[in-house]
């Protein structure tokens, strides 16, 4: 191919590969650049849980055929609190996602995308410079194994991770909100697992934990704690780890299974959120927005993310008789307002729930009704999925049973705000500010 396309991506992860396959199968022409020269490159951070959510652009991408055949978990979850367990009704032609390791899942969404006609995947490239023409992005250019290389196209799309090269580049607004929790995580084999190959989630107040079954009979289980217990683990990051996981509500055996990685993880992760569209450029999976791993929203939101982008800009970046970028800007507007919507109240939530406090009214409301009740369970689970808005999440016949199921109601206070706010909203005085304004 030229160095001429229709849309260039740059980052070939699970977002850009994404994005790059449903490109290609709109008739656009796609340069997707990868920093790193290994296809089998992989990230290392990363819960390893799809929500169910991203289930239909996985069908549509043919990516969740192939994450069968490599023995991905179709997943479900169970989840502790002090309620006792959340367990939701197994079923098994219910909406699921997958849970698998990085390891498997990058290289294939890479094979996947480099095997669509009209991707011409180009590893080893590093984008140093956007390339602007009147104010809009035309283009980018870098090195290429110490070579320089000049590509230009409609659309750039920065689909590089929270600390996305495209992003600074543009000088994209970015807010950044600090996570008060660290996390730390080990691989173990033959671990016994749950009934359905369940995840379990513990929400510890205010730490966290989740043990995940994934591909090959390897387990992942995470720490997720407050950071005021940091100088603990730092002190003897082995010990706080195994003594944390033992001490887990029904702990998982490790003691009879075989770790078969380090202890690895981070003590800083912040949320950031980004503007996720510019003039001839626009930013997908964490480079638009990164949040809590704890939520694991990670790696579907790339997917969706990138499947929003395309449905609203692919026609306009492949009319070849579209004399300047005004019709691809306006595309991009559409996508930066759906973008806010589909994730904007759920974000909110996970950013006011990483500041590492215990459960407010509305929470400890849901979560007991939900520990209580089967069809409050499935609820809990499908919201925890993405799956339905906030709004949904909070509507009135929903509230009403959570109140039969416990025996008691809400506060007049939380009670006033859902009945009197406009909660139709993407963040702003919406049923999300409710969760996020009531005392414990």
């Amino acid at each position: 191919m030229s160095n001429a396309y229709d849309v260039i991506i740059n980052g070939a992860s699970v977002g850009g590969c994404t994005a790059a396959i449903l490109y290609a199968r709109q008739g656009a022409r796609v340069a997707l650049l990868e920093r790193r020269s290994d296809v089998n490159a992989h990230k290392v951070l990363c819960t390893h849980y799809i929500q169910a959510s991203a289930y239909p652009v996985m069908a549509a991408t043919g990516l969740d055929k192939a994450l069968e055949q490599v023995g991905a978990i179709a997943n479900t979850a169970d989840y502790w609190t002090r309620w006792g367990w959340i367990r939701p009704p197994r079923d098994p032609a219910g909406a699921h996602g997958y849970s698998v390791r990085r390891e498997t899942l990058d290289p294939l969404l890479r094979k996947l995308a480099a095997g669509t006609e009209g991707v011409d995947l180009k590893t080893g490239h590093t984008v140093d410079e956007l390339l602007v023409e009147g104010g809009r992005v035309v283009g980018v250019a870098g090195t290429a194994r110490e070579e320089p290389f000049s590509l230009r196209a409609r659309l750039v799309v920065g689909a590089d991770g929270k600390d996305s090269t495209v992003a600074r580049l543009a000088g994209a607004r970015t807010e950044t909100t600090e996570n008060g929790r660290f996390s730390y995580f080990a691989y173990f084999k033959g671990l016994a697992r749950q009934p359905g190959d369940a995840a379990r989630v513990y929400y510890l107040e205010p730490d966290n934990a989740y043990v995940m079954p994934m591909e090959d009979d390897v387990t992942v289980i995470a720490a997720v704690v407050s950071k005021a217990r940091l100088d603990e683990f730092k002190a003897d990051l082995d010990g706080a780890y195994t003594n944390f996981v033992r001490s887990l509500p029904e702990a998982p055996d490790i003691d009879n299974a075989e770790r078969i990685s380090k202890i690895v993880g981070t003590v800083n992760y912040p949320l950031i959120s980004r503007d996720p569209a510019g003039s001839g450029y626009a930013l997908i999976g964490d480079a638009a927005l990164t949040s809590d791993p704890l939520a694991a929203v990670g790696c579907a939101w790339a997917m969706q993310s990138a499947q929003w982008l395309v449905s609203e800009s692919a026609p306009a970046v492949t009319d070849a008789d579209a004399a300047s970028g005004a019709a691809v800007d306006a595309a991009l507007a559409r996508y930066g307002a759906r973008h806010a919507e589909e994730t904007g109240p759920h974000h909110h939530l996970i950013a006011d729930y990483a500041a590492a406090r215990p459960f407010n009214e509305i929470e400890e409301f849901s979560f007991s009704a939900a520990a209580r009740d089967a069809r409050m369970a499935a609820h809990f689970h499908t919201f925890g999925s993405r799956l339905m808005t906030v709004e949904e999440f909070l509507a009135p016949e929903i509230v009403a049973r959570m109140e039969e199921v416990n025996g008691h109601g809400l506060s007049d206070e939380v009670l006033r705000r859902l009945a009197g706010e406009d909660v139709a909203g993407s963040g702003d005085g919406a049923a999300d500010d409710v969760f996020e304004g009531v005392a414990r």
